[in-house]
């Protein structure tokens, strides 16, 4: 019971403290500065988590499912720019009153205010036009694109714990958790003492980070041994994060609204129902088609667009190398023709240089 737990002293606004474990820290939002403008944790957590995202993609993209690095770059990029503005986006129309009137307020994510279903639904319509004109097919790419999800939201959600934001209600649980930021929150929205400023609450950016980190060993070893089709892996992501995220939305004090209903929670339960479905319709037709199905990797087009992509980086690097050889030609014949021109003059010096001693000589056997 709340009423049994011990409560906490006021803390710093850079003060950590998880009780039952025994923890105190002091963490800042900021990392260091560079001329003037502040660096967080927040930021590099979050571009941490992207790179090893990208990292991770790349590393299997060919070989497991069939999609061409050099086309599926610029997939990428735009993915990640649609995920950034898709966040900020999402998290500003659902919290207009606080950014209404002050324009420039949207723009400033240093210091967080990414909502990730909105980063994700923008990183999937702006990566799916790119993979469109690009000619990158999208359920292989949106298998790779669910594994790195899992990746960046499990490390990048530790940027919400340097803000000391993305935490629940008063729990006695042993990874109950305080902060200075945090306890000065709850005591500016939950005046109506429903949530205890000096009482644990529940670190739910840390059940997220587990939920997603767990759920990306879980779906790489499906993806390297029992994927059956392209789409599969995107599919249980949707339900394996939109069951982790509806429970522990619940838990949230910060969550975003629309009336009453946490708009989080009604995603994800649309999440996992659409996820459910659509595996079991593509489990069936797979089935149905049996040997007839062929995964992209193994498809004829895959093969071409590598090879195409193959031969042109071929006739790139023979160009490439041309250009080099006749570099090194025309540096060869300059440095011969510097070779010649130096022996001319070492010829024509020591010519001089014997007319003139000759000429010594005949002066001075006429003077004799």
């Amino acid at each position: 019971m709340i009423s049994l737990m011990a409560t906490v002293e006021q803390l710093q606004s850079d003060q950590i403290q998880f009780p039952k474990l025994g923890i105190d820290l002091t963490v800042s939002s900021e990392a260091f500065s560079i001329g003037g403008m502040q660096v967080t944790w927040y930021g590099i957590l979050i571009t941490v988590g992207m790179l090893l995202a990208m990292v991770y993609g790349f590393s299997r993209m060919q070989k497991q499912y069939g999609i061409d690095p050099d086309r599926a770059i610029d997939a990428v990029i735009g993915g990640v720019l649609g995920g950034v503005i898709g966040a900020r986006a999402y998290y500003v129309i659902f919290r207009w009153e606080e950014f209404a009137g002050d324009w420039k307020s949207m723009f400033n994510i240093r210091s967080g205010g990414l909502a990730i279903y909105g980063g994700i639904i923008g990183a999937l319509l702006v990566g799916s036009i790119v993979c469109k004109i690009r000619k990158v097919r999208l359920l292989p790419m949106f298998d790779i694109a669910s594994l790195g999800f899992l990746i960046g939201q499990g490390i990048g959600r530790w940027g919400n714990f340097t803000n000391q934001e993305a935490f629940g209600d008063n729990t006695d649980s042993l990874f109950g958790m305080t902060g200075g930021k945090i306890q000065a929150w709850i005591a500016a929205n939950y005046s109506d003492g429903s949530v205890d400023p000096y009482l644990p609450v529940h670190p739910c950016f840390l059940y997220e980070s587990i939920w997603c980190l767990t759920g990306f060993v879980i779906l790489h070893f499906v993806a390297k041994r029992w994927r059956k089709f392209d789409g599969q892996i995107f599919l249980m992501y949707m339900v394996w994060y939109g069951m982790g995220r509806f429970w522990i939305e619940g838990l949230r004090t910060d969550s975003l609204y629309q009336g009453t209903i946490k708009i989080s929670q009604l995603v994800a339960l649309l999440s996992v129902a659409v996820g459910i479905i659509l595996l079991c319709v593509s489990f069936s037709r797979i089935k149905r088609m049996g040997s007839d199905y062929v995964l992209y990797v193994n498809s004829k087009e895959s093969a071409a667009l590598i090879a195409e992509t193959a031969a042109k980086e071929e006739a790139w690097q023979k160009r490439r190398a041309e250009k080099k050889s006749k570099k090194q030609t025309i540096a060869s014949e300059e440095e011969t023709t510097h070779v010649i021109l130096d022996a001319s003059e070492v010829t024509e010096h020591t010519e001089e240089t014997e007319s003139e001693t000759h000429a010594e000589e005949s002066s001075a056997s006429e003077e004799e």
